[in-house]
């Protein structure tokens, strides 16, 4: 196989085109308003498609098939967690957004609370997704310069320099729609990355399934007798300590992709955006809950094209594969098996998943800069049209930030670090997550005790994630619950004493 003119054309229309397309799309905009909620008048379906591709980056595309390779479909469980998380949140937090004109998920916090605890919780998410999302982008250039160093492209570049040049392409040509367009072009473009890189993961199953003997029958007769095709483990066979370090037990799925669903759809800016572009409580909610259910089919995509490579490869180890992490089995496959002209189109559908993701981190972290701190202390009296500079001022500095915390990680040698930086929503998402349900079912708590209890949380999950030998899935669900059980306390004792 190899990269062929025809691959090279596919990729450069795509990167051309979307960001033609967003500059278009994006349209005018008189105010920071319109650049951050796009006027609040997007159709429900289109942030629904956005919500997923941006909720889904390169480790997806890449890491849940070398999942499925090692292990089986027991993913799925978390899925059906994922959906139980966006529907408590459908009809307990995004009733809250809609009472008063709220711009960022964290100004619920301020009505609630004061402002001291908007400013906490927003600079939480801030410090959580600067470094998440840089390790994001700082993975997708992985990928791509295994890809380019197997079709002999580049060169005259060191890997290091590969992996820049990949970070740089993908940053620049995100920036320009997202500088130009804001949200709305965020919003558009994601609904036809969602397509490309599914439209990817498509290709790549349909060549594997070519490649078999006999088809999906080969698939089927090699993954049933491994138990590659299982995707309900209870776990009940095994001792306490086994079940809670095991996260792909049904309870913990469950309950772990209930309330990590709940904390990164119900309390992220990243995601609470998109939903605020909304006019209706009823078309956010349906936005919400049907981003769900199109994740379950579209994990289940991945985790099925693992299925198929296990196949395709006979079962093979990593070390008989040639490979350090099941992360590049599916690229491997890719450098060594996928025609010219589908080879674009997957190397398409790799910047699609990253550049989405990308795009919404920028545009989200500018509007919880600007709405959440310099408009309200220091930009009250602004013109619309300062505003609007000034949030696209924002939206560079981000850009460029996210850049160097990508290119760090290339430099930092330490895998270590990747893997503490992949944690940090763990150390954060529970303490988010419970401080807005204090804020939504507890009218005893006070500022004070919800900044304590939030930060209680937070040291707990430290604990847990370095010290305790317990499976991922549970994380959130700690987190939350501490912060809760702590503030409820602080503000039972309070109220208590007062009486």
């Amino acid at each position: 196989m190899g990269f062929s003119t025809l691959d090279y054309l596919i990729v450069l229309i795509y990167l051309f085109g979307i960001a033609i397309l967003g500059v278009i799309s994006g349209g005018k905009q008189s105010s920071s308003k319109d650049y951050f909620l796009g006027g609040r008048n997007l159709p429900w379906w289109a942030v629904c498609f956005a919500i997923v591709a941006t909720e889904t980056s390169t480790l997806t595309f890449i890491s849940i098939p070398g999942l499925a390779y090692l292990t089986n479909l027991n993913f799925l469980q978390v899925t059906f967690g994922y959906l139980i998380g966006r529907i408590v949140v459908s009809f307990i937090f995004l009733p809250a957004y809609q009472k008063g004109e709220l711009q960022t998920a964290y100004a619920l916090l301020a009505n609630r609370f004061g402002s001291k605890t908007r400013n906490v919780a927003s600079i939480t998410f801030m410090f959580t997704r600067l470094i998440a999302d840089g390790v994001r982008l700082f993975a997708t250039a992985i990928p791509l310069a295994i890809l380019m160093k197997g079709w002999n492209t580049l060169t005259f570049l060191s890997n290091e320099q590969i992996y820049i040049f990949s970070i740089i392409v993908m940053a620049v040509i995100t920036l320009v729609y997202t500088y130009i367009g804001g949200v709305r072009a965020v919003i558009w473009t994601d609904v036809v990355q969602m397509f490309i890189y599914l439209i990817g993961a498509f290709a790549a199953a349909i060549v594997i399934i070519g490649d078999l003997p006999n088809g999906l029958q080969s698939m089927i007769d090699a993954a049933i007798p491994s138990g590659k095709l299982a995707v309900v483990n209870f776990g009940f066979d095994k001792s306490f300590e086994d079940f809670i370090r095991t996260p792909y037990t049904l309870i913990a799925s469950v309950l772990g992709g209930a309330f990590l669903s709940m904390a990164s759809h119900g309390t992220d800016q990243l995601i609470v955006q998109r939903l605020l572009t909304v006019r209706t409580l009823k078309d956010r909610q349906r936005a919400l809950i049907g981003s769900g259910v199109i994740v379950i089919i579209q994990f289940a995509i991945f985790l099925f094209i693992g299925v198929l490579l296990y196949s395709y490869y006979g079962g093979m180890t990593l070390a008989q594969l040639n490979v350090l992490k099941a992360d590049e089995i599916f690229p491997k496959f890719i450098i060594e098996h996928i025609p010219s002209g589908l080879s674009g189109l997957i190397i398409a559908g790799l910047l699609a998943a990253a550049m989405s993701t990308l795009s919404g981190s920028v545009n989200s972290l500018a509007s919880a800069v600007m709405l959440d701190f310099y408009k309200p202390y220091f930009g009250k009296n602004l013109s619309d049209k300062k505003e609007l500079s000034i949030s696209r001022l924002v939206s560079l500095l981000w850009a460029i930030l996210l850049v160097g915390m990508a290119i760090f990680f290339i430099y930092s040698g330490s895998k270590s670090l990747v893997e503490i930086a992949l944690s940090v929503a763990s150390f954060t998402y529970g303490g988010l997550l419970g401080i807005f349900l204090l804020g939504v079912l507890n009218n005893n708590v006070q500022q004070s005790e919800a900044i304590i209890s939030f930060f209680v949380g937070i040291t707990v999950m430290i604990i847990v994630v370095i010290f305790g030998n317990i499976g991922w899935t549970w994380y959130t669900l700690i987190g939350s619950s501490t912060t809760v059980l702590v503030g409820g306390l602080i503000g039972l004792v309070r109220h208590q004493s007062k009486s």
